[in-house]
């Protein structure tokens, strides 16, 4: 599905990317605003299928249009400022989702028996999305880069009381999904398979409040040293327990932050503790010299 773009007073779509039928046969141009919706309606022909073939699915839905540039529906441009178009496509991309949603809900056998997770890569952008008390936005290493929210939906699959939940206490990230999901199905893994994230199935239905364990990594991207008008930004970034560093490549300029007590990276307090800086610095360092290079 290739994007269309339209803005009131125009008779006629534009293209974002003009040549994107280089991709190859099989796409379908319509408009950017509605690409969820032609999304939602193949994840719905897939799960009737799946369940005429008495088979369990996977669908993994992918919204573009929250990515700028932001294209909402005409009636839903505003005043044209880009929080207005974001908060527009929002909407839209809501209401799209909703018909997904509704057809689980209103299936006895599928309300039962799935789960429905809705979460983001990243931070927000600047001016668009707010990232509320953290440091940061996308493309950047603080919490307001790296953080973002995840709400887990299946009252077959929840534990009983735990609707309306909110946790704020697990540390987890987008790499445990896939071993949490294949436990969550009963699915076992070849052997030969090593998986970087951890299974915390118990974290997503509700029953336990713990988080991973060790440390967790993080690199920049490596064309983003400079962003937003802040210019040398840290190039790594590790999290462990309460411990939240952040240091270029060498494990040079280390900023160090105790998340329990600073959720908003306000207060590096790296001189204070020399050992978890030597510590972490030299994890991450030597976990970003294990990685394939990069331009970075």
């Amino acid at each position: 599905m290739l994007p269309l773009t339209l803005k009131p007073g125009q008779d006629k779509p534009g293209r974002i990317w003009a040549d994107a039928e280089r991709l190859g046969s099989g796409y379908e141009w319509m408009l950017r605003s509605k690409i969820t919706g032609g999304f939602v309606d193949a994840a719905i022909g897939f799960i009737e299928k799946a369940g005429k073939d008495r088979k369990p699915f996977y669908v993994n839905l992918w919204p573009d249009d929250v990515h700028s540039p932001f294209w909402p529906p005409v009636d839903k441009w505003g005043n044209g400022e880009k929080r207005t178009l974001y908060h527009g496509v929002l909407r839209a991309m809501d209401e799209q989702l909703g018909v997904l949603f509704d057809y689980i809900r209103n299936s006895r056998k599928l309300r039962s028996n799935t789960l429905i997770l809705v979460c983001s890569d990243n931070g927000p952008e600047k001016g668009a999305g707010s990232a509320g008390p953290f440091r940061g936005f996308k493309t950047m290493l603080y919490e307001g880069g790296i953080r973002s929210p995840l709400v887990v939906w299946g009252p077959g699959l929840i534990e009983a009381g735990k609707a309306g939940a909110v946790n704020r206490t697990s540390v987890m990230a987008a790499i445990d999904l896939v071993p949490s999901l294949l436990a969550l199905a009963a699915v076992e893994p070849p052997d030969d398979v090593a998986f970087d994230g951890q299974n915390l199935a118990e974290v997503l239905t509700g029953k336990t409040e713990a988080s991973r364990a060790g440390s967790l990594f993080f690199s920049r991207p490596p064309d983003r040293r400079s962003f937003y008008g802040v210019k040398n930004l840290p190039d790594l970034a590790v999290r462990n327990g309460r411990w939240k560093l952040l240091c270029s490549y060498d494990g040079s300029s280390p900023q160090l932050y105790d998340l329990d007590a600073d959720r908003g990276e306000t207060k590096n307090v790296a001189r204070g503790y020399p050992q978890a800086v030597r510590r972490l610095s030299a994890e991450v360092v030597s976990w970003h010299e294990s990685m394939p290079p990069d331009s970075g």
